[in-house]
């Protein structure tokens, strides 16, 4: 296989990685910054890339590894075993209220995706893990016109149900 350039994957993988790092960090700023040092060690490894999985996998993962070792730096002493204790570690004691209804609101989203279509939950699954709309519609076997067309009223629907519920307040 063939070693990909560096501009390449930049033009090809930079907003679903940044998409990616802001899913992680839930902080632009700091995603930009794990997207710019993801991007540098690439730089550093590519010669070593043997292309036994996808590109967009190994790249993920690369930027996973950056964003721990950063959680790790940040707090030596917290345990990644622990998705809670990471969520309140970094956001703060003093956000724990706002914390907690947000874990509410996620775990009745993740009640309401798994009652709607498998092909839309699928849909909004991959998209959230920072699959294109391309890529969603190859791996589905769809349109790339509906994919976005199940992605919108997908989340619409979720919107509108948890503005019902009193989860937003839009």
């Amino acid at each position: 296989m063939k070693i990909p350039e560096l501009e390449e994957l930049y033009a090809r993988y930079r907003s679903d990685l940044y998409r990616y790092c802001c899913f992680l960090t839930h902080d632009p700023v700091w995603a930009e910054d794990l997207l710019s040092e993801t991007f540098l060690r690439v730089l550093r490894r590519l010669p070593t890339f043997r292309g036994e999985g996808s590109v967009k996998t190994w790249l993920f993962g690369i930027a996973r590894n950056v964003w721990i070792e950063e959680l790790r730096r940040r707090h030596p002493a917290l345990s990644l075993d622990d998705p809670d204790a990471i969520l309140e570690r970094c956001l703060g004691q003093d956000n724990l209220p706002a914390c907690t209804d947000a874990r509410l609101a996620l775990a009745r989203v993740r009640e309401l995706l798994e009652q709607a279509p498998p092909r839309a939950r699928q849909v909004v699954e991959l998209r959230a893990k920072g699959y294109s709309y391309t890529e969603i519609a190859e791996k589905l076997q769809i349109s790339e016109g509906s994919a976005r067309v199940l992605e919108h009223r997908t989340r619409q629907k979720l919107r509108d149900t948890l503005q019902k519920e009193g989860f937003t307040d839009e």
